[in-house]
């Protein structure tokens, strides 16, 4: 997965344009309940609650969790490599908060019931202007891996960005060696268009990704409630 780290090391240039304050009271606006053309978003994220897990938007604090999720080298074995300290991540946060005001992205902190705490992450960005087509992230902690926790709150996502965001086509890249990442993709109704060659250093080496994509009407067509079967 290639995320924007790097971008967010250099932080915007002008901080008073994108102001990060958080309007509390989205926070508890149900998903079904947002306009998609209001860009209610914006204003900040809204919780999406599931049985086992719940996505929240990243906040000031999260930033030892997920340095702590990232210093396994399998969690990271395969993404563009993640702020070397806590302090990184924390900057990370903020630079992610900005491009949400601005419209640019959404940073969700993956946290399992019961818990305050940030296992992992979910990031949508922008390829095209009023995320008519977008491409996403995500990391986890490995203590979860198998869980069921990532297909959850991936679906959560989904939902968000097809039903909210009104995304056309959600991409994500992985590495064709990343075989957990490709099987989580597939698992989710993705589609691996293609191989892009030799497109993504890693620790010096040139890899190859998969292409992976999902429409929105396929995703629709998915969600419709299947007719009931009758075994004679």
């Amino acid at each position: 997965m290639a995320f924007v780290w790097k971008l967010a090391s250099a932080i915007d240039k002008h901080p008073s344009k994108y102001p990060v304050a958080l309007d509390p009271s989205l926070s508890s606006v149900p998903l079904m309940n947002i306009e998609p053309t209001s860009h209610i978003w914006q204003r900040g994220l809204p919780v999406l609650s599931g049985a086992r897990v719940m996505l929240r938007e990243l906040r000031a604090g999260d930033g030892l969790s997920l340095f702590s999720a990232a210093t396994n080298h399998e969690v990271t074995r395969y993404i563009s490599p993640p702020p070397p300290t806590v302090d990184g991540f924390e900057q990370f946060i903020t630079w992610a908060q900005r491009q949400r005001v601005a419209g640019q992205c959404a940073s969700f902190a993956i946290v399992p019931r019961g818990s305050d705490a940030a296992i992992g992450l979910f990031h949508l960005r922008s390829l095209q202007p009023d995320f008519c087509s977008a491409e996403w992230g995500f990391l986890m902690a490995s203590e979860f891996w198998g869980s069921g926790l990532f297909a959850d709150s991936a679906r959560m996502v989904m939902e968000f960005a097809f039903g909210v965001l009104q995304v056309h086509r959600l991409e994500a890249r992985a590495a064709l060696r990343n075989e957990r990442a490709n099987a989580a993709l597939r698992k989710l109704g993705a589609v691996r268009e293609g191989v892009l060659r030799k497109s993504f250093v890693r620790h010096g080496e040139l890899l190859d990704q998969a292409m992976w994509t999902i429409l929105a009407d396929e995703w629709g067509a998915a969600q419709q409630p299947r007719e009931s079967q009758v075994i004679h």
